[in-house]
Order: structure tokens, then C-alpha cells, then sequence
């Protein structure tokens, strides 16, 4: 007697090989694979996937979620689109560890824009503690990597000044309790201070206690070196890993724009690194908006020393003017201004902005459009998300079709108009980049969305439809699959994605939420359970 039995579709195994027909027996949390007649297997519960394709549950190693989930445990955006597992902390803000409840309120504050609010104030202090937040009560499996911002708050504090070496060995060790808590690794944002005040020494000693635990480097890179060399800032990434030892992982990989040198440059860079020895990966995701915090438009020195310094110098008029200066001369500030849309707004008088671009917000308000941005994000203490154009869409198939790449979300669930990817980014590479343009095979696809990030990972039991292995399973039309979120309506559900199970659990059944809670928060060091 088994709980669940998934018959008659095509399983593709999540290894890259091509898919064959059978079946997919669940009893408990575990799976169990069948050929040929199974008429004899007693089943709690029948899927049949007659024309259908059964292949592991999504992995996404770059997720926002981690705050927000605790409030929406039912995660619909991301399990409609078959995603089991997901990868919280990365960019360098992870949400431990913290010495103090308040600090970690604060760091949660200054990264509002991009990560949310819990629904309640933040309650822990370790990894340990905020992985139980998740066990039974959401919708997916959590795994968290460690951010390098906490870590150089414990340490060092908010401001721009270089560690000493005493404040240096207590980050170490703060590192390596961390990892040995359950996280998977090491992650930076080296656009969001305070981790962005690090030096490249900082991180390769921090790299390197990671390193000698077994985990990787997954790293949103520094984009202030580009004004020195447009590659310099992978070139960094690449340096950290050889000098410490480190697996890297690059995120959010891509071409930013047509004009910004060939893709080739940046593939060959990760070919010519693993030529060279170096174990380098890169995720991409698969639309062309990028996403983020509005504050990322402020200049790093209105930051040196958290929130409230942030706030006070948006209330000044002399660094404001200062701030003005400095953003109107950026070369790109007429096409953000254009571009660049909105969202997350909590004060009702600003609802009317929800999804339009700073422009429109100006004109709008009858302001300047730097001085409307500066505005908002003070009267909306922080908290504003913009979403905007940021992928060379011309050439992403490249970096989606790459074997050295895998697919991640990068998704920011917050605001009224999101980046579309939150809510399409699996099944935009079936529909199109799979069925319609065929960029690549479709066992290659979900090796890309499940195996190959689950090895990045270190996961010992997921990512491949294998026996023994944890029932994390998707069940989807390969013809009708389709994602339907787009810039104008970005929180629309894809269609065709049909049964997602966790951990033996049905969580979508026939594209409706049962309301099961399976997930876990999954601890590094020990089996997935």
C-alpha cells in the first residue's frame, strides 16, 4: 500500500537523460520509481498523467522570500509554478545571525524594498531558530545561505571603515557557527551596504571558513568596479574563489543591455574559469526586468550607518542636494526615470503611483523626478521596490541554454506590480524557450530547474526522481504549459502546471490549492528531513 501513485506520464528524471513512461509510487515522504504494469500497486490516492510529464520539484536558489512567506505559507506565486525548494539569504542579506532582536529589526527595515516585512517583528537570532519558522508551516522547503551583511554588522557594525583583525576573526567566527547551524553557504550583495563596504580580502578570509565546511559562494557581484573594467566585477568573484578555494556561483548572470560588449565576453569568462580548474556556475532568470529596492538609486554614503542615517540625509537639504548631484549625472538617469517602475506602496495617498514609472510619479506630484523618488522613499520609510528593464533580452537564450547556467527566480513577492518573473519564471523556459523556440531539450530544461541547482546546493535527496529519494514531484502539460504574467499584469498564475507534491504531500492539485503546509526548513550538514 503506497499513499500516492502518479501513473501513465512521461517521467523526466531531472538528470538530463531523455524521459521514459511509468510510474511514481509515494509512501510517506519518499518516492519510488515503476516500469511496466503496475495494476498490482495499492494506492491511497491515483494521479494519471496520461500525456502529461512528471519530472522533480523546482529548485530556485535565488528567492526573497524568506519574510514574506511567513505571512502567505501557502506561496502560491512560486508553488503554481512547481517550485519545492527554495534558496533564501542570498545577496548577501540573509536575516542571521544577529546579536540583538532590534538589530535585526533594523536590517530588516533597511532592506524592506527588497525583501518585505514578516508579518510580525523578526523573533530570532540564529539560523537554527529562523529554520524552525518553516518546519510544518509553509508551503515549500526553505534552505538559507549566509549573507555577508550580518555577519560584518556583528563584527564591524553599519559604517564604511575596514575591519580590524580582531573584528575580522569575530566574523570568522560568527561564519562558521552560522554554517554549522545549516547554511548552505556563503552569499554576498555587494551593491547593498553595509556588505558592500567589505574588501575583496574580507571576503576571500570569510570564503575561506566556508570553503573548509564544504559550502559555496553565490555572489550578486560589485557593479562600482565596471567603471574600471566592464568585467572586473566577475573578475572579482572569480579571484575570491581562487584564493579561497570556494565553489562560485554567479546569480543572476546575464548581458545587461544591447551595447554592453558582446555575451560572449561573459560566457567565456565562466569557460575559460573552469578550463582553468575553477568550479564556477551561474543562474539567469527568464525574463528581461530586473528588480529591486528603490534605495539602490541612493548614493552608498547617505547608508554608512543604517537606516536612520538614511533617513536623516533624505531629510536634509544639503545632502540632499548632495544626493541630486550625484544621481542626475548618472548617464543613465533620463532612462530609469522613463523605465523604472514602482511598487509596494503602503500610505493610501501613494497608491495611485502602484506600477508607474518615477517619471509619471513626478509629473504626478509636479516634482523633479530625483527629487519625487527622494520623497517617496522617505514618506514611505524605506520600503519601495522598482522593477525596470535590466537583461539584454536579445541575448538571454544564450545564458538560459548554457550548460554551466541554471535557472533561478530571482523573485521580489511584494507590491501590486512586481517583476513579472516572479510569477513566470519556470514556466516561461517550458513554453517558450523549450516548446516554442526551442532553445534547448526539454530533460535538459528541468535538469537546469532541478538536479543541477539541488547539486550546486549540496542537497543529498532532491532534485532527481530517484528511489529513496524525497517526494518533491511536478506534474505538468508539456502542451499547454504557459506562463501568463507580464509587465501590464504581473500577478497572473501560469496554467498547465497541474499536481505539485512536497514532501509526499499534494500542495496543487489539478492548478488549486489543497492548503497543505509540508515544507521544511532545510538544515545543511545532515539529511534534508
Amino acid at each position: 500500500m503506497v499513499d500516492l501513485l502518479i501513473k501513465n506520464g512521461l517521467i523526466v528524471d531531472g538528470s538530463g537523460h531523455p524521459g521514459y513512461y511509468g510510474a511514481v509510487a509515494v509512501s510517506g515522504e519518499t518516492l519510488s520509481l515503476h516500469r511496466g504494469d503496475v495494476s498490482g500497486i495499492v494506492a491511497a490516492k491515483e494521479i494519471d498523467a496520461t500525456g502529461k510529464v512528471v519530472c522533480p520539484g523546482f529548485v530556485d536558489l535565488h528567492s526573497h522570500a524568506g519574510l514574506t512567506i511567513l505571512g502567505e505559507p501557502h506561496h502560491d506565486p512560486k508553488v503554481r509554478q512547481g517550485v519545492t525548494t527554495e534558496l533564501i539569504g542570498i545577496d548577501g542579506i540573509s536575516h542571521a545571525p544577529f546579536k540583538t532582536k532590534e538589530e535585526l529589526n533594523r536590517y530588516i527595515w533597511m532592506d524592506s524594498g527588497l525583501n518585505g516585512y514578516p508579518p510580525k517583528s523578526a523573533d530570532w537570532l540564529t539560523v537554527v531558530e529562523q529554520l524552525s519558522r518553516y518546519d510544518g508551516k509553509v508551503a515549500i522547503n526553505v534552505a538559507i545561505i549566509l549573507g555577508n551583511s550580518p555577519v560584518r554588522i556583528w563584527g564591524v557594525g553599519w559604517n564604511d571603515r575596514p575591519a580590524t583583525a580582531k573584528q575580522l576573526e569575530n566574523m570568522k567566527a560568527a561564519t562558521r557557527e552560522t554554517v554549522e547551524g545549516g547554511a548552505w553557504g556563503f552569499s554576498t550583495g555587494l551593491d547593498y551596504p553595509p556588505g558592500s563596504y567589505a574588501n575583496t580580502d574580507e571576503l576571500v578570509a570569510l570564503a575561506g571558513v566556508v570553503a573548509k565546511m564544504g559550502g559555496f559562494y553565490h555572489t550578486h557581484t560589485r557593479a562600482s568596479l565596471r567603471a574600471k573594467a566592464r568585467l572586473a566585477p566577475w573578475l572579482e568573484a572569480l579571484d575570491i574563489g581562487r584564493r579561497s578555494g570556494i565553489p562560485v556561483h554567479l546569480t543572476h548572470y546575464r548581458q545587461s543591455f544591447q551595447g554592453d560588449g558582446s555575451h560572449l565576453d561573459y560566457i567565456g569568462l565562466v569557460e575559460d574559469a573552469r578550463a582553468e580548474g575553477l568550479d564556477v556556475t551561474f543562474d539567469c532568470y527568464s525574463y528581461p526586468y530586473s528588480g529591486t529596492s528603490a534605495t539602490i538609486l541612493l548614493p552608498n554614503w547617505a547608508k554608512d550607518g543604517g537606516p536612520e542615517r538614511l533617513m536623516a540625509a533624505l531629510s536634509d537639504p544639503a545632502e540632499r542636494t548632495k544626493m541630486k548631484r550625484e544621481m542626475d549625472s548618472r548617464s543613465d538617469a533620463p532612462a530609469i526615470w522613463s523605465e523604472v517602475w514602482l511598487t509596494m506602496f503602503k500610505k493610501p495617498q501613494h497608491h495611485a503611483y502602484d506600477g508607474k514609472s518615477i517619471a509619471n510619479i513626478a509629473e504626478m506630484r509636479e516634482q523633479d523626478p530625483t527629487e519625487a523618488l527622494m520623497d517617496i522613499i522617505r514618506e514611505e520609510n524605506l520600503g519601495v521596490s522598482m522593477v525596470g528593464l535590466g537583461t539584454n533580452a536579445q541575448t538571454l537564450p544564450a545564458f538560459v541554454s548554457h550548460p554551466y547556467g541554471m535557472i533561478a527566480s530571482d523573485a521580489i513577492l511584494i507590491g501590486e506590480y512586481p517583476n513579472p518573473r516572479s510569477y513566470g519564471c519556470f514556466p516561461v523556459v517550458l513554453a517558450e524557450f523549450v516548446r516554442a523556440e526551442r532553445h534547448l531539450r526539454l530533460p535538459e530544461a528541468i535538469r537546469k530547474m532541478t538536479s543541477f541547482p539541488a547539486q550546486r546546493l549540496g542537497l543529498p535527496d532532491r532534485g532527481l526522481l530517484k528511489d529513496g529519494f524525497k517526494a518533491d514531484i511536478v506534474v505538468f502539460d508539456p502542451k499547454t504549459v504557459k506562463a501568463l504574467a507580464t509587465k501590464a499584469r504581473p500577478k497572473q498564475f501560469p496554467v498547465g502546471i497541474e499536481h505539485v507534491i512536497v514532501n509526499g504531500q499534494v500542495v496543487i492539485e489539478l492548478d488549486r490549492n489543497t492548503g497543505a503546509l509540508p515544507g521544511r526548513g532545510l538544515r545543511r550538514g545532515r539529511a534534508s528531513t
